[in-house]
């Protein structure tokens, strides 16, 4: 099933946004791409030589969107129980000065490490002059102490790259071919540049004039932007991501591995606007909860996200060093389509395979005074509300051995059982060691502390 054509009206604002972005950030070139439902619905370029604008087979260098695949290369080992997340670095990569670093770490940017290599700048000298790994880091590489605070590194990301070729015995671009880039179909997805594609310029800050940036092979530091793509394969990519993808996306990477990767590494506190998950960045911006990844290298910035509620991604390529104009461009390709065409919902549907024990749990529970509904949902999913308080609230999905595992909120990764009496009927609900029983503090249950003989009564 394709996704309905966008109307008439959005794909013109869509278009003057890129037009607006080409012009007002001053770049050579803006290609773009919106997805919704899984499917390209909308491309769109503009450029500085009249009738030429780029197509979605033309590649651009996409920066830091490279960790994106490198992360996904990541989780596919710790998917096959060949590394764990809470490992070292050095139990897999040993003899490198970030070996105290965690996978997860890395991967969050949480590792303490140096952002960038000792000079001089990588992203414009070529990789030949740190030919080994201990040439991307100074002999005391890290700025925090590990796991206490984010600090954006993209040594980080070349370490992790080195982490996969060690691990699966061949180079990780070769690693990603084989593994993601074939399978998904993103055949124009490269190490290296391949026609046709932009060349990438630097505009003068104070003039209208270009000067051409070098296209280099970083090398070893290729894991934090070496990757040149298409709007066509990054909407595919997109999709990946969001896991609205077709044609056996879920054989690269299990959806609740993506889904793990989509949340918060560290959740943050307080109203937070923009934090990272496992290789990838999340924001919110009015409102809307944004996933994705920004990428920038001399002469080119790109642009991928996606909002989970709106089912829409946009992904934006341009060809142009610095330009504050279009960093956001994506972001309100998202919203135009958002909030002109707001999704429509998929139809209600009863599930038949409902337990009947477990349709025995839903309705009212409470813990102490405090009402809560429990609800059951496809998949055997539990959801446990709050009626008309501030209780906490959360899904849960079932488990082999009959408990749930909280899925949000405080009950994450919380258990909840069913505890029953010697006669195997329900006696309460045990969630982390919180007793919900049928009726308030009922005498009957095994509520901690007791429930005074008077029971419930005047004063």
């Amino acid at each position: 099933m394709t996704a309905p054509e966008l109307l008439p009206g959005t794909r013109r604002a869509l278009l003057r946004r890129v037009a607006v972005g080409q012009a007002q950030g001053r770049t050579p070139s803006l290609a773009a791409a919106v997805v919704r439902g899984g499917h390209l619905v909308w491309t769109g370029a503009r450029s500085m030589i009249e009738g030429h604008a780029p197509d979605e087979n033309v590649q651009y260098r996409i920066g830091s969107i490279t960790k994106t695949f490198v992360a996904v290369l990541v989780m596919r080992l710790r998917d096959e129980g060949l590394i764990d997340l809470a490992d070292p670095l050095e139990q897999h990569l040993p003899d490198t000065a970030a070996g105290g670093a965690t996978i997860r770490q890395l991967l969050s940017h949480t590792s303490g490490l140096a952002a960038e290599t000792p000079g001089p700048w990588w992203e414009r000298t070529a990789g030949e002059l740190r030919p080994e790994l201990g040439h991307l880091l100074e002999d005391q590489p890290f700025r925090h102490a590990t796991g206490e605070r984010f600090h954006y590194s993209n040594t980080g990301y070349a370490l992790l790259g080195a982490l996969v070729a060690k691990v699966r015995g061949l180079p990780w671009g070769e690693a990603l071919r084989q593994e993601v880039l074939e399978p998904l179909g993103l055949t124009r997805t490269t190490l290296l540049p391949q026609a046709p594609h932009a060349g990438g310029f630097a505009v003068h800050p104070w003039a209208d004039v270009m000067l051409p940036e070098p296209l280099t092979d970083t090398a070893l530091m290729a894991p934090a932007g070496q990757l040149w793509s298409t709007t066509a394969d990054l909407a595919r990519w997109a999709s990946f991501l969001a896991g609205t993808a077709a044609g056996g996306a879920e054989k690269v990477l299990a959806p609740a591995t993506l889904a793990e990767m989509r949340l918060p590494a560290g959740a943050p506190e307080g109203d937070w606007t923009a934090c990272y998950g496992l290789g990838l960045q999340l924001l919110r911006r009015d409102g809307r909860l944004l996933i994705g990844h920004g990428g920038s290298m001399p002469g080119f910035l790109a642009g991928l996200w996606l909002s989970p509620e709106d089912d829409v991604a946009a992904v934006t390529l341009t060809n142009v060093t610095a330009s504050a104009a279009v960093w956001d461009v994506a972001i309100d390709l998202v919203a135009i389509v958002a909030e002109r065409e707001p999704r429509i919902p998929e139809p209600w549907r009863p599930f038949t395979d409902a337990d009947p024990e477990l349709l025995a749990l839903t309705g009212p529970w409470y813990w102490g005074p405090t009402a809560l509904a429990l609800h059951l949902r496809a998949g055997q999913v539990l959801e446990l509300t709050a009626l008309g308080s501030q209780a906490r609230s959360s899904a849960f999905q079932p488990e082999s051995d009959g408990t749930w595992i909280g899925l949000e909120g405080y009950y994450a990764g919380e258990t909840l059982r069913v505890v029953r009496a010697d006669d195997g009927s329900v006696s309460h609900l045990d969630l982390g060691s919180f007793v919900l029983t049928r009726t308030p503090y009922d005498p009957a249950g095994a509520v901690p502390g007791g429930v005074d003989p008077l029971g419930w009564h005047a004063g």
